[in-house]
């Protein structure tokens, strides 16, 4: 299926562009975390495990266990604070 993909903040600034069309396999949001993190060292660091990443699916807020379909919108953007 197609999907976009947008990056935020400092995931953005990691993987080095805000936005990409992928042709992907993965069935819901951890597997294409994944697969994304496998994808490049830039995609590793700015999306790994370890980091606190949030996630949103059609722009409402996910955890990774939610379902992908074709023409979904992805969104990838660390913890805010404001202030």
């Amino acid at each position: 299926m197609k999907i976009t993909i947008k990056y935020f903040a400092s995931i953005r600034e990691a993987i080095g562009q805000a936005t990409e069309q992928l042709d992907t396999a993965a069935s819901d949001l951890g597997a294409l975390r994944d697969q994304l993190i496998a994808r490049s060292p830039a995609h590793a660091d700015g999306l790994a495990r370890g980091k606190a990443v949030r996630l949103a699916l059609n722009q409402v807020m996910a955890d990774e266990s939610a379902a992908l379909t074709d023409g979904c919108e992805v969104a990838f953007f660390p913890p805010v604070t404001g202030g």
